[in-house]
This record gives C-alpha cells, structure tokens and sequence, in this order.
C-alpha cells in the first residue's frame, strides 16, 4: 500500500522507503543500476553499504553515496509540496511502467493518484503548434476522456497544454521534466495547478531540480511508458515529440499520428510517421478503434519501417520492433565504463550499416553518451 511521508515519523531515515531514495540519488546510480545492485545485496540498505567498493571497483576514486540530509530535505520537500512517493511494486503504482527496461524506481506524484489505474493514451506535439493542431488536440483530448482514457502528455506549452486543458475534466496527466514541485514553463503554472486539483502531476526527478535539456528524453520515455498507446498531432521532423515516438516503439506500444499538409514543416514529423506505417488519425474514433485491434494487429500486422533519425545516415529499411530489439541490445552490451564502438559493434553481431544509425538513435534519445576517442558508455 503506498503511504503518505507523513509529519508524525520520528525521523525520515525510518521509513524504508529513506534508503531506496539516498541509493537511487547516489552518483552514477540510475534505474538500471539500481536494480542491479538491489539484485545483488538484497536490499537498499545493503546496497548503499557496498556501493563504495562497487564504484572503486569500476575505477571511480572518492567516491561517496548521497549524504542523508540531502534525501531528507526532499522527502521533507515533498511533504511540504503535498506529494507522495510512489514505490514500484506498490499497489497504486502504474504498473505499464514495469514493462519498460529501464523504469523509475521511484515517482514523486501530486493529484489524484487512481488515475494511474485506468487505461491511458499520450497527445504530444509541437511547442510553436498552429491554431489547427491545438483544435485537434482538444478535440481528441475531450473524446478520449469522455471514452474513459486518461490523457498523458508533458505539460509543454503548445500541443501538449492543449491537450491537458481539455482532459481536466475526464482525466490527464501531466508527466514533468524537472521535480514535480517546479514547473516549467512558468507560462503553464495556473494550467499545472488545476492538473493537480484534479488530476496528477508526476516526475522521477528530486524535488526542486530545474529542468535541463538532458531530462526532457528521460521524460519522454515515462510518458510513452504510462500510455498504451501515443498519438502525434503536430510535430516537425527533428523534434522531441519523435522521440517519445520511437520511446513507445522501443516499449512495445503502437504509434498514431495526425496527417497535415505536406508543405507545413509542422506537420513533416507526422507525416514522415504515417508514410512509415503509423495509424492515421482522423478524430478520437481512430484512435480508440486502434486500441481494440492491438491486441490483434501484434499478430496479424506486417513490421513497419522506423522513421528517419535526424541527422542519421542512410541505412536499409528497418522495422520498427527491429530497431527496438537492436536499441535494446546495444543498451545491454553497454555499461559504465567506456567500450570503442567497432568491439560494441563486434559484440552485437550485427553489421555495422544497422548499429551505426542506431547509436545515433540511442545517442540522441540521450542514453548513451560519446566520449573523447569517441568511446561509448551507457547513461544511467
């Protein structure tokens, strides 16, 4: 049962809940790490103790787990912003999250956490969204609620807080960049005030952090993780909202998208997507009438071409649960430590014209990261 950080606890380092959140803000410890180390000593408590010598081992020198006060203050923070932790494995967390790889271990959560259990579909778009995509957003928005799906979307200004404006009502979600306490940006600070009144804020970031460029992917792979499927309404060919695109592909979940015209670059984004095989949607009935075939259409359906990458280079066609296996496997044979990409490539068995491309996928979805001599490590 997940549990409120209550005032009346005589000391935050009591509850269990104290030790999974000092390991999970230790440096270099993301969700991966995380459970690796829980897998390994059997607990958070034990983990932290052995921490030191697992970062000594990997060649890391002064290395110290986060200091308590620093976990208390954003427990203490949270309290005082009327969030509650939410715990995987616990009985109100969302439990779509658990098929994704690399879940959060921990979600700081504001508003009405039952919305977590009903079904949900993720609208994103463009920031700079015309007049006509904010309409559609809307409207899908206000039929999807009305056809009892919770909208999940970032809380970004166009497309996005179109989308959320029209759920308050049915149900939406708003899944934010920095800590669940600051909310960005400030022009949507009365709209993420009445998501939390009645309906839910959510971040696996601390409490107080600034939102940074490097998050937005993070973001982006809980908002395609939380939805059973994601719809593009408005989106130019290098944007984020592709990214949460190929974020839901990777996770196994299907990918829709608004058709525009073919000389407004907002709409490029979407139409490269449908031209490679995503559903076309014309109004909230396409998107629902997807929904009830997926089950059959993982059957049934041919393997569909990924859309380009920005700034990738030629490749051969490729299939979306292609490249999400091949995503998959390059993340696996990477870790912390630093591995030149013509071993990864040897290690992988595949040639390189298909890992090429999709490092650049993986790097700019921001999960690894390329260092001098151009060696590779996984972010965590």
């Amino acid at each position: 049962m997940v549990r409120n950080v209550s005032a009346h606890q005589s000391s935050p380092q009591d509850d269990p809940w104290f030790h999974d959140l000092r390991l999970l803000r230790s440096r270099r410890v993301g969700p991966a790490t995380y459970r690796r180390l829980i897998a390994e000593h059997g607990s958070a408590q034990e983990a932290l103790a052995a921490l030191p010598d697992v970062a000594a081992a990997a060649g890391m020198t002064d290395y110290h787990v986060c200091p308590p006060g620093v976990v208390i203050a954003e427990l203490q923070a949270g309290r005082a912003a009327g969030a509650r932790l939410l715990r995987q494995g616990a009985s109100d967390w969302p439990t779509p999250l658990d098929e994704m790889t690399d879940a959060p271990p921990l979600l700081w959560a504001l508003g009405r956490i039952d919305l977590l259990q009903r079904p949900m579909v993720a609208l994103v778009g463009a920031r700079n969204a015309s007049s006509l995509g904010t309409r559609m957003a809307r409207a899908l928005a206000h039929d999807l609620t009305a056809a009892g799906f919770v909208v999940v979307s970032g809380l970004a200004r166009g497309i996005d807080a179109a989308a959320h404006a029209a759920a308050l009502n049915g149900g939406t979600v708003a899944v934010q960049v920095g800590g669940v306490d600051v909310i960005y940006p400030t022009e949507n600070t009365d709209l993420a005030h009445q998501i939390a009144a009645t309906g839910l804020r959510v971040s696996e970031m601390p409490m107080g952090l600034q939102p940074q460029a490097r998050h937005f992917p993070a973001r982006n792979r809980i908002i395609a993780g939380l939805s059973r499927a994601v719809v593009v309404v408005e989106a130019a060919a290098k944007s984020g909202s592709l990214i949460t695109a190929r974020n839901a592909l990777d996770q196994h979940r299907d990918v829709l998208a608004v058709p525009g015209h073919p000389f407004d670059a907002r709409a490029a984004g979407c139409n490269m997507l449908i031209r490679d095989g995503a559903t076309l949607v014309r109004s909230a009935a396409d998107v629902i009438e997807a929904l009830g075939t997926l089950g059959a259409l993982a059957v049934t359906a041919p393997e569909l071409p990924l859309p380009p990458v920005p700034q990738a280079p030629p490749a051969a066609p490729r299939s979306l649960r292609d490249m999400a296996a091949l995503h998959n496997l390059i993340l696996d044979r990477l870790g912390a430590s630093p591995v030149a990409e013509d071993q990864l490539i040897r290690d992988t068995g595949r040639p390189a014209p298909q890992v090429a491309p999709a490092l650049i996928d993986l790097e700019l979805d921001g999960r690894i990261a390329r260092s001098a001599g151009g060696l590779l490590s996984r972010i965590n």
